[in-house]
């Protein structure tokens, strides 16, 4: 999993520099800052004077040795524990020695640190007391250098100001970043060209490295000033599939570059100084990679996941990463959710719902009995107010759950202890009750939970982590009865995440954790509140002048946790799962409790039609026009088919409806009912009747077998802009901003005024309506306004359920998925957008270059026409162009597809209609 292959990635770097050395040997917040080949001299000046040979570093805050003998211990001292510093030999007593030892410098302190002896991985072994070392440099010109830096660092640890000394530590960062730079011969070619460079730090867990970054027409580059773990760091440009800005310690100055599409573990991540720097960086290489990686958003995915394309694993991957978690920043670690709630039974049932947890619900609030506890004193609290004293991510819990694999991170966390044996992650069953009754624990899970690498839960290192109350030491962890194996368990927790019951409520825990519950007012009512430096824009750094209180704030925010960034501000809709498929259309909607509506008998769907459908779709862009034909004198505003496909009925601004014969390629009628255009078209049932509508207000009814205007209804104050049928109900839409319904059926006969149109509902909207659409079972209708707003309404109780303004301009076409659970429109402003129809949310928007004018689809593919006459067909959940075929000489203005979804019929400006057929 992620922190694996992260920690792998260490190793393999500690292998090329041959160094037990690691900079988590370091304080948090401690920089390297150089090292020098050196020998440790014991016993000086004595018959058992003995030479130890090894690197010197000098760090921010200590002085680590690391000798070449991997028996011999890494000694650290830390500055604020040494008396004095000094070359060796300077005062009376030592002036002989000094005779014999050159180069030599000493260090007199009260604390030192023993570490890694041998090469194990243990808690450090501390020795107290007055104590003298002298360490000798291969190159003792070099010595007082060294003593001066040395003595400066010594004097910034031992300032009483926490504040004052990082910031006199700082400034000997910057002075030094100030006087290097990349070292240009460290190009890959002399034809490279510099585009910028800057001072920024490397960023793995716990620690920071600083340096200089730079980017050149072909690579990145980052050059750290220690020189560790290697001279320099490089990724070329063509390699890179995705960057991100990310936050760190909640400021906006990070930078994560990724060489794969999909794994959470990226190839380097950097944080800068400025944040002009990071965004000219991001600008830079992004638009190298603007041909060749399509930018994601979290809506964007969650169409893919919607749909099946993604897993709820790997769903959730992608939402951490859009939401700044990164498995280099252990702050901001990606967050997983617990998803069963049985660790006592022999077998794991997960067709019970009892065997879940409630997704709906944070950690904090799974148990009443607690969370009526922490009311209470919420309640009492003084504002800020939060009700929960700790996170459900931070540093220390992510370590807790990976001990095993990361021991030296979580020595390098707790200042180079284990934690408590019984605090330890000893038990599954255990770590949940404690979630579920512990006064402060309140965390989730991570990744490595529902992935394949079991390391994180076995003792393979055979770390001594102490023994239990009971005496028992600790181990591998305590796995529940139903898993057999630590491999078992973990297929087990994959299967019980991807199962139907997490995939109906995941949305519930996305809601919480990513969306419109994680702050305000919703996340009051959800009892999800958590305190209010683990939000972005909780408190401005650059605000705070006291350094102290700066340096505390920091610390905090590092240390306690971080929420994610805030992703979405509306209900996440649920995924479509094949239990939905099935239902049928309720009575009435509730957009708070129903699922999107389906249509009646959707599962008879599953027959050769279906599967003609699914292949057409699938062989799509294999489309190729067949003939075209020149029929009308102003742009085609409307196509109607007969149900064998004989017939075409074309409606066009030249105010006539057509009908072209499909077998003899030739005109047969052409009908005027006023000298205003006609706007769209359709025929009824039993193909007897075509309805048009027009710009002189009115909708016309034409008697194919009589062939005469049969009906007039004159329904509007304005044009009437679009039509559609359902179940003998007609739904007419006007630039007199209404969309009204109506019921009645048509007279059969040519006599006047048989049959009267009965008004059954107004659909009010504030500016003129140029489109509608209705969803496969006539339950709902969306329309689109001129000025760019969506509006999804309910038909069955005549009310508005969202109202969504989501383009520029206005709305060109509009059409539900033939699942009814998305609504897809198009613009004046060349967006395609997809609509989740439960909760109103934009899940996907793509950019075209120009203007699609209308357009079919299936739900994932797009078949659209385009301005320039263009047929553009769009991998929707791919987020691009999978094709564009040649059209019209005009925009394309309106299209038809048979019910096998093998031919269409397109027509546009150029006054023409097109016959289009897949060519398997």
């Amino acid at each position: 999993m992620a922190f694996t292959r992260k920690r792998q990635r260490e190793q393999q770097l500690q292998l090329y520099s041959r160094e037990r050395f690691s900079l988590l040997l370091l304080n948090l917040e401690e920089y390297y800052f150089e090292q020098h080949t050196a020998h440790h001299i014991q016993h000086k000046g004595s018959q058992k004077e003995r030479k130890i040979r090894g690197s010197l570093k000098i760090c921010s805050k200590s002085v680590i040795f690391e000798p070449d003998a991997i028996s011999q211990p890494i000694i650290k001292i830390p500055l604020r524990d040494c008396i004095k510093i000094g070359k060796h030999g300077e005062n009376e007593a030592n002036r002989h020695f000094a005779k014999t030892v050159s180069g030599a410098i000493s260090l007199i302190f009260s604390q030192v640190y023993f570490i890694k002896e041998h090469n194990i991985v243990a808690p450090y072994k501390i020795e107290r007391g007055t104590m003298e070392y002298v360490f000798e440099l291969d190159v003792s010109g070099k010595v007082e250098d060294v003593v001066e830096t040395l003595l400066q660092l010594h004097r910034a640890s031992c300032l009483d100001k926490l504040g004052d000394q990082t910031a006199m530590i700082t400034a000997i960062l910057q002075s030094r970043l100030a006087r290097t730079s990349f070292d240009k011969n460290r190009f890959q070619s002399v034809s490279e060209k510099l585009h910028m460079e800057c001072k920024a730090e490397m960023v793995t867990p716990l620690v920071t490295n600083p340096g200089h970054a730079c980017v050149t027409d072909t690579t990145l580059y980052f050059q750290p000033l220690n020189g560790y773990p290697k001279p320099v760091v490089q990724i070329m440009l063509q390699d890179i599939r995705r960057i991100y800005k990310r936050r760190h310690g909640l400021m906006p100055l990070g930078l994560e570059v990724f060489c794969t599409e999909d794994d959470l573990c990226s190839d380097i991540y950097l944080k800068f100084y400025e944040r002009q720097d990071r965004d000219d960086l991001y600008f830079y290489i992004a638009t190298y990679l603007e041909h060749h990686v399509p930018e994601r958003t979290a809506e964007g995915y969650t169409l893919q996941w919607q749909r099946g394309l993604l897993s709820n694993y790997q769903y959730l991957l992608h939402l951490n990463s859009l939401a700044d978690r990164s498995c280099s920043d252990l702050s901001q670690y990606p967050v997983f959710p617990w998803v069963i709630g049985d660790y006592s039974s022999s077998e794991l049932d997960l067709s019970n719902p009892e065997t879940f947890r409630d997704l709906s619900k944070p950690v904090g609030a799974l148990n009443q009995e607690r969370l009526e506890r922490l009311l209470t004193r919420y309640q009492e609290m003084p504002e800020p107010r939060f009700m929960y004293g700790s996170h459900y991510s931070s540093p220390g819990y992510v370590l807790f759950y990976l001990v095993r694999i990361a021991p030296e991170y979580m020595l390098c966390l707790q200042n180079g202890r284990f934690d408590n044996a019984d605090r330890m992650f000893n038990s599954i069953a255990e770590t949940w009750k404690n979630c579920l009754d512990g006064a402060t624990d309140f965390k989730e899970l991570i990744p490595e939970f529902y992935g394949d690498d079991v390391s994180f839960l076995v003792n393979s290192l055979k770390l001594d982590l102490g023994k239990r109350q009971g005496g028992q030491l600790v181990n591998d962890v305590e796995l529940p009865p139903w898993a057999r194996s630590p491999e078992d368990f973990l297929q087990k927790s994959r299967a019980a995440l991807e199962s139907e019951h997490v995939s109906e409520h995941l949305h519930e825990w996305i809601d919480l954790v990513f969306g419109y519950k994680q702050q305000g007012r919703d996340a009051v009512g959800a009892h999800n509140v958590f305190h209010p430096l683990t939000y972005e824009g909780g408190v401005d750094l650059n605000s705070i002048e006291d350094p102290d209180e700066k340096v505390a704030m920091l610390t905090q925010i590092l240390e306690f946790g971080q929420t994610p960034r805030q992703l979405f501000v509306t209900p996440h809709p649920r995924r479509i799962t094949p239990k939905f498929k099935s239902l049928s259309q309720p009575s009435s909607y509730n957009a708070s409790t129903a699922d999107s509506p389906v249509s009646p008998g959707e599962e008879s769907f599953e027959d050769l039609t279906e599967e003609s459908r699914t292949l057409a779709w699938s062989n799509i862009a294999r489309l190729e026009p067949q003939e075209q034909h020149r029929i009308h004198k102003e742009a085609v505003t409307g196509i109607a088919v007969s149900r064998n496909g004989s017939c075409i009925f074309t409606t066009s601004q030249d105010s006539t409806l057509k009908m072209f014969s499909k077998e003899s390629r030739m005109l047969q009628r052409s009908i005027s009912f006023s000298n205003m255009a006609l706007s769209s078209c359709l025929l009824l049932p039993g193909d007897a009747t075509v309805i048009s509508s027009s710009w002189d207000n009115n909708i016309y009814f034409y008697s194919i077998a009589f062939g005469r205007r049969q009906d007039t209804l004159m329904g509007h104050d304005d044009a009437v802009s679009k039509i559609c049928w359902h179940d003998n109900r007609l739904y007419s839409a006007s630039w007199d901003s209404t969309v009204k319904v109506w019921s009645g059926v048509p007279a059969e006969m040519p006599c006047a005024r048989k049959q009267h149109f009965e008004l059954l509902a107004e659909l009010e909207h504030d500016v003129s309506v140029d489109t509608i659409s209705l969803n496969a079972a006539g339950t709902l209708l969306a329309s689109g306004t001129k000025e760019g707003t969506v509006t999804i309404w309910d038909l069955t109780t005549a009310t508005l359920l969202h109202q969504i303004p989501c383009h520029e301009g206005t709305v060109g076409d509009s059409a539900f998925s033939p699942d009814s659970r998305h609504v897809l429109s198009t613009g004046a402003d060349s967006h395609l957008n997809v609509i989740d129809v439960q909760t109103g949310m934009l899940i996907s928007s793509l950019t075209a270059d120009e203007p699609q004018r209308c357009f079919l689809w299936d739900g994932n593919s797009v078949v659209s026409g385009s301005q320039s006459g263009e047929l553009l067909v769009w991998d929707l959940l791919g987020g691009r162009v999978s094709k564009r075929i040649q059209g019209h000489a005009g925009a394309v203005t309106c299209m038809w597809m048979n019910e096998q979804c093998s031919n269409v019929i397109t027509g546009g400006e150029d006054r023409q209609i097109m016959f289009w057929k897949l060519q398997y």
